[in-house]
């Protein structure tokens, strides 16, 4: 695969892109592009659209292509990736990984599939890896990109684990300094008010 160019700064310690290939329906990628902006996707992309760009600016309300990359390349032939960054699909084939137990690339770029379609053969081949979501049936082009998204958010440890019991993560306690418990007094609440009451004074 050809892969020009190279990302410099703090796109080396990872990034992920996101994208759709032979998508029509402008409204799936206005969600998906949208969704993609409030995840800190570092570019966005369409490979053999057949869909308006007026049509799709209508769903993206957060304008994300005004504020990130945006690649259309017109076929599989001239898709093309920064170096370094491998290519993932998400289908629903043979040999796919369950997302919940898939490491993610730190340079990624995500692929999904049209509506009521699956990846071209050609864009199969492409992939570096294949990913599916564990759900019943297929899901919305642009609810399967959040899904995505979300699981790489969560999966780089950025987060305080999740407690064996139901609710939150307990705030840290405050350090403790026992060599110094001997000479603890009350807080000097008067020397405060004092303090205060001068500099109200003055």
């Amino acid at each position: 695969m050809k892969r020009p160019g190279r990302p410099t700064g703090d796109l080396m310690r990872g990034y992920f892109g996101i994208g759709v290939e032979g998508i029509n329906k402008p409204f799936n990628v206005g969600n998906l592009f949208r969704s993609a902006h409030s995840f800190g996707a570092a570019f966005v992309f369409t490979v053999a659209a057949t869909y308006t760009r007026k049509a799709a600016r209508n769903a993206d309300t957060s304008h994300s292509i005004a504020t990130q990359p945006f690649y259309a390349f017109p076929s599989i032939d001239e898709f093309v990736l920064p170096r370094g960054c491998a290519l993932v699909g998400v289908e629903l084939i043979d040999g796919a990984i369950d997302l919940p137990s898939f490491h993610h690339p730190r340079q990624a770029a995500y692929v999904l599939g049209p509506e009521r379609n699956s990846l071209s053969p050609a864009m199969l081949k492409r992939c570096d890896y294949f990913i599916k979501i564990p759900a019943r049936f297929a899901l919305n082009v642009g609810i399967a990109g959040v899904i995505v998204m979300y699981d790489r958010l969560i999966s780089q440890g950025r987060f305080a684990e999740r407690p064996l019991l139901p609710g939150g993560p307990k705030a840290p306690k405050p350090p403790k300094f026992p060599a110094l418990d001997p000479y603890r007094t009350d807080p000097p609440l008067a020397e405060i008010e004092l303090t205060e009451r001068d500099g109200a004074k003055t």
